[in-house]
């Protein structure tokens, strides 16, 4: 039997053609309308008037299925750091297309990979919040909001070599983690605390995978009535209400961190919550002030820290077939497979991606013909497939 921990995958990629012009740092150049096009001109596959485009991750993590919905914004908000970043800033019109289109990518995965045992399916977003400056490592390198669509083949991850747990990507196994490591009972307790109907919390062993132990300790929820509940917009309104109490823990903690009692802050959607269960809570107010004075004395510390909230939030299916929803802090990494334990070096060898291009690319234009008759947009055309 395979040893239980994390998994460290090699994923091959084809060398991307751009240039970054001299001067520029990579990940200022990705946020510019000039790369945005290129995504979309190369990579592209599907856009709609909302402005959200459905598209193959050049630098992917998974070569078995691999894609993304980004909300383009980069012609009409040119400031990168003032782009909307998680789904509670997007209009009411675009929230509910968004909501449409995972349901429907996430419905197509489970058809395609119907066995648990066989594959691992995940879908949900990183935040992309402007917490660092976007010259400092570990910044995402496209700042908007966009969601991962993944598959990987569980025998590859089986046979792959374990991953160092002190990888600091790795943000949910404790030792890393700020809200792990000082008030893990205190984080899952309010959270646990949200009203919902269709999700269902449990306990962290049952949300976790066989073959790698993760997620570790985090608040899980069980999807109730599994992807036909994703057709219901009440789940999405509780999937965004897990968002909401994440963000409003955070923004407490950390002002508690930067002020003493200072209180339950303005842009908070459960006040009457903090005020009971956080601000009179000692477990909660003295891992602040550890945080606080270790800042005092320690620069390093305190410039690692994100001041505003940063998150992962997905969807993705246990060894026992149930949709699960987690959510966690996030760390210096910011790819969300990590969150399950696998750690993805991409590796640039064209020859070996372009084995695996034509099933993948044949997939996701099935994928794309579901989504323009569900009226969620039109095809786009590139050198490597047409408009459909």
């Amino acid at each position: 039997m395979n040893k239980v921990g994390p998994r460290e995958i090699n994923v091959p990629f084809r060398p991307i053609p751009l240039d970054v012009p001299e001067g520029m740092k990579p990940n200022e150049f990705f946020n510019s309308p000039e790369n945005l096009k290129d995504l979309k001109d190369n990579n592209g596959l599907l856009s709609n008037s909302e402005d959200l485009l459905l598209y193959r991750k050049a630098l992917g993590h998974s070569n078995e299925f691999d894609c993304s919905i980004i909300y383009n914004t980069s012609q009409s908000v040119l400031n990168p750091l003032g782009r909307p970043v998680r789904r509670t800033q997007l209009p009411g019109n675009v929230r509910d297309v968004w909501n449409r289109m995972n349901q429907i990518i996430i419905g197509f995965m489970l058809e395609q990979y119907p066995d648990p045992s066989k594959h691992l399916i995940l879908a949900g977003e990183a935040s992309l919040d402007a917490t660092w400056p976007i010259t400092s490592a570990g910044v995402p390198s496209i700042r908007m909001l966009h969601n991962h669509f993944i598959v990987f083949n569980k025998e590859e991850l089986s046979n792959a070599k374990l991953a160092d747990t002190s990888n600091p990507n790795l943000t949910d196994g404790g030792q890393h983690s700020l809200f792990a490591a000082y008030m893990h009972d205190v984080y899952v307790g309010f959270l646990s605390s949200l009203d919902l109907e269709i999700l269902r919390p449990i306990a962290g062993e049952a949300s976790s995978l066989t073959l790698t132990g993760y997620p570790q300790g985090l608040p899980s929820w069980e999807v109730i009535g599994g992807i036909d509940s994703l057709k219901n917009i009440d789940f999405w309104k509780e999937y965004d209400l897990v968002l909401k109490g994440f963000l409003d823990f955070y923004r407490t903690f950390f002002a508690q961190v930067s002020s003493r009692n200072s209180g339950v802050p303005d842009n908070a959607y459960f006040p009457k919550e903090i005020e009971r269960t956080l601000l009179f809570n000692n477990c909660f107010l003295s891992a602040a002030k550890k945080v606080r004075d270790k800042c005092i004395d320690d620069a390093k510390y305190a410039s690692s820290i994100r001041w505003q909230p940063a998150f992962k939030q997905l969807i993705y299916r246990n060894d026992e077939g149930k949709l699960i929803v987690t959510i966690s802090q996030n760390s210096i990494g910011n790819a969300i497979t990590e969150l399950l334990g696998v750690v993805v070096n991409r590796t640039p060898d064209a020859e070996a991606y372009e084995k695996a291009e034509p099933a993948l690319i044949g997939k996701l234009l099935k994928l794309r013909s579901r989504l323009v008759e569900a009226d969620l947009g039109h095809g786009i055309g590139t050198k490597y497939w047409g408009k459909g």
